[in-house]
């Protein structure tokens, strides 16, 4: 199996060490991808000396992905420094260091909560896009995974409506581009994850975690595994699509305590 091996890929949001994005870069290094990492601050440049490899396997830039120019330059310096991007993982979204995420009822979003949203999740992820289409397009050969959600496509958090409006939109748009680009060699997916414990998880998420049917809240690396496989030349005849990693959580209808059911 061809997996990843030999392709660059850039990893957008991948500062966290115990974050999705960091994970997914790992696991992408460990099946011998070269890989670009980024995020808004320089904890980027830790998370680099965590991964194996040299200067011909990895770089890592600072890099705020709302800002377009700087987005679309840090994409040609990746590929100056480690080749041409055949994987893109639009991990950023979730949140932004330094800046606080307010939880508001639909009638109470401001102007300023609303953009910032679909400035990071929504307007970044095209933004790469756009940047990596022309080249992928020109090889023709391309993996492009968006980081969506559960809540949004799937399901809906109150006092979440600007975050599942903006995880909606990643999965419409992923959808859209992978019709465009299909005939290109170019793959478009997008994984949904449910709750999964990272070092932002607050305890009434991992107490919901441990009320899904898995019983437990997800690991970053099990999201992770799932990218691989989307990033790789074996999931070539799957696109358009949006894998949910949620330990079952959506398709169960009780979400009270599982003993009491089962």
């Amino acid at each position: 199996m061809a997996g990843v091996a030999d392709r660059t890929a850039l990893v957008t949001g991948a500062g966290s060490a115990d974050g999705i994005g960091f994970a997914v870069a790992r696991l992408l290094r460990a099946a011998g991808a070269r890989v670009a990492i980024t995020s808004t601050t320089k904890r980027i440049f830790e998370r680099l000396e965590e991964l194996p490899g040299g200067p011909k396997d990895k770089a890592a830039f600072v890099c705020d992905l709302t800002d377009r120019r700087a987005a679309v330059e840090m994409a040609k310096q990746a590929e100056k420094a480690l080749g041409p991007l055949a994987i893109l993982v639009n991990n950023a979204g979730m949140a932004q260091t330094g800046v606080r995420q307010k939880r508001q009822w639909a009638h109470e979003i401001d102007d300023e909560s609303w953009d910032r949203q679909i400035d990071i999740s929504v307007n970044t992820c095209f933004t790469m896009t756009r940047a990596v289409l022309p080249g992928m397009a020109r090889r023709r050969y391309g993996r492009i995974v968006n980081m969506s959600s559960v809540t949004g496509p799937v399901v809906a958090i109150p006092r979440s409506t600007a975050y599942g409006t903006a995880k909606a939109a990643m999965l419409g748009f992923t959808r859209q581009v992978a019709i465009e680009y299909a005939r290109k060699g170019i793959t478009v997916n997008a994984i949904g994850p449910g709750w999964i414990a990272t070092g932002s998880s607050s305890k009434a998420e991992i107490v919901a975690g441990n009320h899904t049917p898995a019983g437990r809240p997800g690991r970053a690396d099990e999201v992770g595994h799932v990218c691989v496989f989307l990033a790789s030349e074996e999931a070539s005849y799957v696109t358009g699509q949006m894998i949910v990693v949620d330990g079952g959580n959506t398709i169960q209808e009780y979400k009270d305590a599982i003993e009491r059911y089962y």
